[in-house]
């Protein structure tokens, strides 16, 4: 009886321990299982600047965000020339682009109503206010500083 019990014994621990093979998935499969999960079109943190980093909210730090880089440019570009030889042009497009090395791009979008203005005058003016535009940490993605762009409406405001 004690002879059977053990070989019933090594039976269960020989057949338990092929219960416990499974296959190792296939890297590539869960790599493209992970790419596909993952949003390309948003980032996990917003661009932010010194003034609205505190901020803990996803959407009021994005407000946030958003509200300071545009009063940041109206205020350096307002008391321009801009309002001279353009006093038709009350708001501009302006695309933002964020580097993953913190560097800043400064473009202006061509307009879709029918006021026509010289673009390469406009971008010159706003290349020279915005040279020293004050530090904006990048978006991130995963842990990771990634590129970001933005158009923003920004309004000229026409002094009197």
């Amino acid at each position: 009886m004690q002879k059977y019990r053990i070989v019933l014994f090594l039976a269960l621990i020989v057949t338990s321990c092929q219960l416990f093979d499974k296959k190792v998935p296939d890297k590539d499969e869960l790599l493209q299982e992970e790419l596909e999960k993952i949003n390309w079109k948003e980032v996990d943190q917003f661009p932010t600047a010194f003034s609205c980093d505190s901020i803990m909210d996803k959407e009021l730090q994005k407000q946030c965000f958003f509200e300071n880089i545009i009063q940041s440019i109206q205020e350096r570009i307002s008391a321009d020339t801009l309002q001279i030889l353009y006093p038709e042009i009350d708001t501009i497009d302006v695309k933002v682009t964020i580097n993953p090395d913190a560097t800043l791009k400064f473009e202006i979008q061509k307009p879709n109503d029918s006021i026509s203005y010289d673009i390469k005058v406009i971008d010159s003016i706003l290349q020279v206010r915005l040279s020293d535009f004050p530090p904006i940490e990048p978006a991130i993605k995963r842990g990771i500083k990634v590129k970001s762009q933005f158009i923003l409406p920004v309004v000229i405001n026409i002094a009197e």
